[in-house]
């Protein structure tokens, strides 16, 4: 069992890094957020020699509100429930509610970090600026202009970082700024708010407005599925989780007959009908904003037509007065420290399993996904993949990898047909996913195993 720290600043800021002289023995993880730290645990237990490489001073990534480059704000919470959401081997505290806060998960998060002594490999303040092949290494070059040689590097970046930012005709004179940026409800006090997007974290902040601007609107393109948290009492993940396996064909139609009888007809609210089977999109786990709905507290608009200075005209013809518009429109995956081998690694098809770039041995991309499900499961599976990987050997390694360029892809969406969208272009479904690093984990030799050092 392990304890969570006592204060914030508990360890924080703290690390026993030593810089060592050479580098080409041991690999590099950028990133100190829950992708970086799942890989740091994995190489460390299979006695893989590395360096963790973060730009902020402490770790956490997205989770910390602090963090320069995150998106996150006062009000948020996981939209996957404790029990399912956990690294393998380090629950979430029972004492934690069913749908943890930004400030619990951070604690989760740093709590992980210390049980298993992981900020010893860490170096804190230390900003990526690109990394490139050089021969059979891959060169890491900081903003202090030092350049590393590495036997390999993992991407632990994340990808909720760079925003999208639509464009509509007219011009907008009032405040306006991407979700990104948000950070509590009081910014919304007095404002009349249109917030545009229909992602889990747009429908947060609408409700956030819903109960702080002085009018609030959400602007919608195109209409989504909305699933309660609970369900029965339990949380909504939990309670399919722990049921009979159902496959996807028959789980799709079962749970949008459940919909109808649970949430009802969208429409009812002014939200537009779903254009797509459930499940096709990223779930919208918000049923709070259906009851600002119902209460008028918040209105739906359809799509944005024009901007006119201080207004905002919408498709339906209709035109509302608008003090500050949030773009809650998401945000685009991409690795700059890459440079333009990042645009490339990204193109479909070039990163097998979301893990593996086809052409290029020994670099890893980790947390480079969405899905329907928790995403820490996920991530300690892809960590100890990727050790497992590495601890083949130069040869095996590439033998490994050829097989797996060459060999037909899995479905990893279980026969789902996703939107569209730059959202789901890295899309998984969770149980497929999970399955399928398991089966190829089952065929892998462990590493050496190292005891996590209690905290």
């Amino acid at each position: 069992m392990y304890c969570l720290p006592m204060t914030e600043n508990t360890l924080a800021h703290r690390s026993t890094f030593t810089a060592p002289a050479h580098r080409t023995d041991r690999y590099c993880i950028v990133g100190a957020g829950p992708a970086g730290l799942g890989a740091a645990r994995a190489f460390a237990q299979a006695g893989i020699p590395f360096d963790v490489l973060e730009r902020h001073n402490d770790v956490g990534g997205i989770w910390d509100i602090g963090n320069a480059r995150t998106p996150m704000y006062e009000t948020a919470h996981f939209i996957s429930s404790r029990t399912q959401s956990a690294f393998s081997d380090f629950p979430m505290p029972d004492g934690y509610p069913d749908y943890p806060s930004w400030r619990q998960i951070l604690e989760y998060i740093r709590a992980f970090a210390d049980h298993y002594g992981l900020r010893q490999y860490i170096q804190f303040g230390t900003d990526v600026r690109s990394v490139a092949p050089a021969g059979e290494q891959w060169e890491v070059t900081l903003a202090s202009g030092e350049r590393r040689q590495y036997r390999g590097v993992v991407l632990a970046v994340g990808h909720n970082w760079d925003p999208i930012t639509p464009t509509y005709p007219g011009r907008f004179d009032g405040e306006v700024y991407h979700s990104f940026a948000y950070r509590s409800p009081i910014e919304f006090r007095g404002k009349r708010v249109l917030v545009i997007g229909g992602g889990n974290s747009g429908c947060d902040i609408a409700c956030d407005a819903a109960t702080h601007a002085e009018r609030a609107m959400i602007s919608l393109r195109r209409g989504y599925y909305f699933l309660p948290k609970h369900i029965f009492g339990q949380p909504l993940d939990e309670f399919f989780r722990k049921g009979p396996h159902i496959p996807l064909w028959l789980g799709q139609p079962l749970l949008a007959i459940l919909l109808r009888v649970l949430v009802g007809d969208l429409t009812r609210y002014g939200l537009p009908k779903p254009d797509h089977k459930v499940l096709a999109s990223h779930p919208i786990m918000n049923t709070q904003l259906l009851h600002h709905l119902a209460h008028g507290d918040i209105v739906a608009k359809p799509d944005v037509r024009e901007l006119r200075s201080r207004s905002v005209a919408f498709a339906d013809g209709s035109d509302e007065p608008v003090d500050l518009i949030v773009y809650a429109t998401g945000y685009r995956a991409t690795i700059p420290c890459l440079g333009a081998l990042g645009d490339h690694v990204l193109e479909p098809g070039k990163l097998l399993l979301n893990i593996f770039p086809a052409e290029h041995p020994n670099l890893f991309v980790m947390g480079q996904f969405e899905t329907d499900g928790g995403a820490y499961p996920v991530i300690s599976r892809q960590a100890e993949l990727v050790a497992r990987v590495i601890s083949l050997g130069a040869e095996a390694q590439s033998r490994w990898l050829e097989r797996m360029r060459t060999t037909r892809p899995p479905d990893l969406a279980d026969g789902v047909h996703y939107l569209k969208t730059p959202r789901h272009a890295f899309y998984v479904q969770f149980d497929a996913y999970i399955h399928y690093l398991d089966k190829l984990l089952k065929k892998l030799p462990a590493g050496t195993r190292v005891t996590a050092r209690s905290g």
